[in-house]
């Protein structure tokens, strides 16, 4: 019986050692799977962070481009009206009476007005009006009587909107 003892000790013994490194066959599949997984996961991450980099160069060299060709447009319609002060400017040394001189300065001030108008200027009515921090900015202020008290008696400067945002605070001269 010891014989047979000794062959099932052994085989047991090697079923065991079988089992043994199947569970550690098993195990290092499981870690070199971990560690493929991990080693996909973090090129994942390197390539979408490349990508977000790409976009965040590209988005900030097309906002440069956008800020320094927004005006550009603007320039080309106002070159025109330029063009028309330097022709002024011009008749005004061989000018002998100033009537003409007046209406060519109006015509060349309306042409830039309606210019400025169409890209989205408008100016602020604020004579006679409420006084109002948020779109006028106090120079002074003058004893009005009872009925100019908080109100614009004056403007020192002219506001504008710019597309219904103020683009400069009308200066002006408010009644106490």
């Amino acid at each position: 019986m010891s014989e047979k003892n000794t062959k099932e000790e052994n085989i047991e013994e090697l079923s065991e050692e079988n089992l043994t490194s199947q569970e550690e066959t098993v195990e290092l599949t499981e870690e070199e799977r971990l560690t493929q997984e991990l080693a996909e996961q973090k090129d994942k991450f390197v390539r979408l962070f490349s990508d977000f980099e790409n976009f965040r160069r590209r988005t900030a060299k097309e906002k440069i481009d956008n800020v320094l060709n927004a005006t550009s447009g603007l320039i080309k319609e106002l070159l025109p009206v330029l063009d028309d002060f330097e022709r002024a400017q011009n008749s005004f040394e061989t000018a002998t009476e100033i009537e003409p001189v007046k209406e060519g300065v109006e015509l060349v001030f309306s042409k830039l007005k309606k210019t400025l108008e169409g890209k989205g200027l408008k100016p602020m009515d604020s004579k006679d009006t409420d006084f109002d921090a948020e779109l006028h900015e106090c120079i002074t202020q003058f004893d009005g009587g009872e009925e100019k008290k908080g109100k614009v008696i004056d403007v020192v400067e002219k506001g504008y909107y710019l597309n219904d945002k103020v683009v400069r605070y009308a200066k002006v001269v408010v009644g106490s």
